[in-house]
């Protein structure tokens, strides 16, 4: 049965808030209505961050990560490795490995993973930049840290294949990640020991 609402006003924030991903109408309409309970500058506030978000946010032209500058602060830093390039799937997984405080490298951003079913193909994601990036020369190791799903090992496997013609070390996160998890919800310390004992690409699937 459809939900009447008193105000159409109402009903269009409440269908805007439901297009979000895990909210339903009923947390959509809980939330609309605890923004109408806050003062104007409040609500005000809360708009402008998402309005200037998506304007202004900028894609780092290094390694693909969201910042605020054309260069992400990560790959301005001189005190990490820069010949190690951990490899994921979007920005949560950077978020999630560096709470683990055991990777001192760089990173690289696909922005996805290899997924036929929705459409998103090799072109899709941020590869090729890889290979150049691996090409242009100063990196030893390519760390693969894609969730341990079909899409994910599928990834890894079209990845590994791209920069075989390298002299670069392929190895992946060490398999305490559960096969089927997804990366931005394992706990830290399990994260931080899949980084730390990751493996040999090749060696891991006998290629």
């Amino acid at each position: 049965m459809n939900q009447k609402y008193p105000s159409a006003l109402l009903e269009n924030a409440v269908n805007e808030f439901a297009k979000l991903p895990g909210i339903g109408r009923k947390t959509a309409l809980r939330l609309i209505l605890h923004l109408l309970r806050q003062d104007d500058a409040t609500v005000d506030s809360f708009s402008q961050a998402l309005v200037s978000l998506k304007h202004q946010v900028k894609y780092c032209k290094v390694c693909h990560n969201i910042c605020d500058n054309e260069v992400c602060s990560t790959c301005l830093d001189k005190s990490r490795d820069s010949s190690t390039v951990c490899v994921v799937e979007n920005i949560k997984e950077v978020m999630a490995i560096e709470n683990t405080m055991q990777y001192k490298g760089l990173y690289h951003v696909l922005g996805g993973i290899i997924s036929p079913i929705d459409g998103i193909g090799p072109t899709d994601l941020e590869i090729e930049s890889l290979v150049k990036r691996v090409s242009n020369g100063g990196i030893t190791e390519i760390i693969l840290a894609l969730s341990t799903t079909m899409e994910g090992d599928t990834t890894n496997f079209y990845i590994y294949k791209k920069l075989s013609p390298y002299n670069v070390k392929v190895s992946m996160i060490a398999r305490g990640i559960s096969i089927g998890d997804e990366i931005e919800y394992a706990d830290e310390v399990t994260l931080g020991r899949s980084i730390l004992n990751r493996t040999l690409f090749n060696e891991s699937y006998r290629i």
